[in-house]
């Protein structure tokens, strides 16, 4: 039996084209060899003394178990180690060594970091912004329900007497009602919006070759952005109107609107409104991203801006998630706020149309001009605006709060740019 001392001799390395890498004559450079680690598992010998099991570790990454074998039973060790064809070690002069003589190997780490990365970022990127919208919309869900109460039943309470007549005919539990389905629609919604936006700035960065963005590369990545989300999403919003509009409780839940939309009107019923709501949500998602991008680009810009810079850089990774944020806490939510704000003003004549047009029965359907024109002989242009006090009231929390939630997020889980 050998000693962990006797068990392996190393002087240097050379590259094998066929049976991996040796331990040999001073053949590598040393720095190479001093960057592999070599640890005794189970030394061992046969009766010919010319094998011995040992542990290697390349870089910090175990190699597994591998054999030390003597080379023609005399002189030094020989260690044969397998790796694959993309992990290897650049030498001192710049040399790659490759297993098969190859000089395109990249370091264990390198490899390890570049295998999945794209795929893992995008997934912690869509994670972020689907936390953001399940903590929005749980948060301002009541809001929502008064601003559906508006627009799907007409209703003509005053905002007090329908919070009173909620709480009386379905308890404080009502005004969450339809929050679950809200954030099976709104998550996958938001994911994708926020993710789309930064992937759209990104490639209209590179097509134009700017450093930033202009703010008409903000309004088109915003626009685009929107539009990407509203065909992927539309579906869920629909099964969900029709869920909160009268009668909607008997069809017997998700499953069971679904299935009803199927059978009565076929499947393309799940698209109802979607021209008004491609109308709307481009210049929705153009003011919402575009106003925020635009106020955070002016405040990074300023002296103050520049000074909070410095300071998180100087403070390093001894700030929490909080104190990372560029804009900070309280101006993300500002500034959040205030794109939610602009953005819903600006585009709420549309969500009125389309919120109608997914109410209609194949019978009585309607195009989406026929309907705008319909809302205003019954109601004049005010009715085109019906509900717009309570739906600020939900956007204003809703922005600022998906956005704090959303760049909070993207500090938790190390998000890469775009």
């Amino acid at each position: 039996m050998y000693s962990a001392d006797r068990c392996l001799f190393v002087d240097s390395i050379r590259v094998s084209r066929q049976d991996g890498l040796f331990l040999s004559d001073k053949t590598g450079p040393s720095s190479f060899v001093s960057s592999i680690s070599l640890k005794t598992q189970k030394c061992f010998v046969d009766k010919n003394e010319n094998v011995c099991l040992v542990s290697c570790s390349l870089g910090g990454q175990t190699l597994g178990p591998v054999k030390s074998r003597r080379s023609g039973g005399k002189g030094g060790w020989v260690l044969s180690v397998s790796l694959s064809r993309e992990e290897g070690y650049v030498g001192d002069s710049g040399e790659d060594w490759g297993q098969n003589g190859d000089n395109n190997l990249e370091t264990v780490e390198e490899v390890k970091e570049k295998k999945g990365s794209g795929a893992l970022n995008t997934t912690k990127h869509l994670w972020a912004g689907a936390v953001a919208a399940m903590v929005s919309r749980t948060f301002i869900a009541p809001l929502e329900r008064l601003k559906l109460e508006y627009i799907v039943r007409g209703e003509k309470k005053s905002l007090i007497e329908l919070i009173k007549w909620i709480a009386a005919s379905e308890g404080l539990k009502g005004f969450w009602k339809g929050n679950f389905l809200n954030i099976l629609r709104t998550a996958p919604f938001k994911a994708i919006n926020f993710y789309a936006y930064d992937i759209y700035r990104s490639q209209l960065l590179k097509l134009y070759g700017n450093k930033e963005a202009t703010n008409l590369e903000m309004f088109l990545a915003g626009a685009a952005a929107g539009i990407t989300a509203t065909l992927l999403c539309l579906p869920m919003d629909t099964i969900r109107t029709v869920m909160v509009a009268p009668g909607g409780e008997a069809l017997g839940g998700l499953i069971g609107a679904f299935r009803h939309m199927i059978q009565t009107e076929g499947f393309f019923s799940l698209y109802k409104g979607l021209v008004p709501s491609i109308i709307s949500m481009a210049p929705s998602g153009a003011v919402f991203y575009g106003v925020y991008d635009i106020l955070k680009s002016a405040y990074l810009h300023s002296p103050e801006g520049r000074k909070r810079i410095l300071d998180m850089k100087q403070g390093g990774q001894e700030l929490n998630a909080f104190e990372q944020l560029e804009l900070g806490p309280v101006r993300t939510l500002l500034y959040g706020a205030i794109a939610g704000a602009c953005s819903e003003a600006a585009t709420y004549p549309f969500e009125v149309v389309r919120r109608h047009l997914q109410m209609q029965v194949r019978a009585t359907k309607l195009g989406a001009l026929a309907t705008c024109v319909k809302i205003v002989q019954q109601g004049g242009i005010s009715a085109l605006y019906a509900g717009l006090i309570p739906s600020l009231l939900q956007v204003l929390p809703s922005a600022a709060i998906s956005y704090l939630v959303y760049e909070f997020m993207k500090i938790v889980l190390k998000v890469e740019p775009a």
